[in-house]
């Protein structure tokens, strides 16, 4: 059986929004030079290669792209 909690891992509580911090964190997430664009590039580059190791070695670098930065 398969259930769905909407919840956070991590609690979050935001006294005071900051839309140039927001701005920066989508930026390098989403945007031309992101992470997600960057794992994309990686995914889509291992269909093309023809060694079966760096086509894992491609995976897994995708997949690490896919994990957002953090931030202390």
């Amino acid at each position: 059986m398969f259930l769905y909690e909407k919840k956070l891992q991590y609690p979050v509580n935001i006294k005071t929004p900051n839309p140039k911090l927001a701005s920066i964190i989508i930026s390098q997430y989403g945007g031309p030079d992101g992470e997600l664009g960057a794992s994309l590039r990686y995914l889509s580059q291992r269909y093309s290669m023809p060694y079966p190791e760096l086509k894992g070695l491609l995976t897994d670098i995708g997949t690490e792209e896919f994990v957002p930065p953090r931030y202390p």
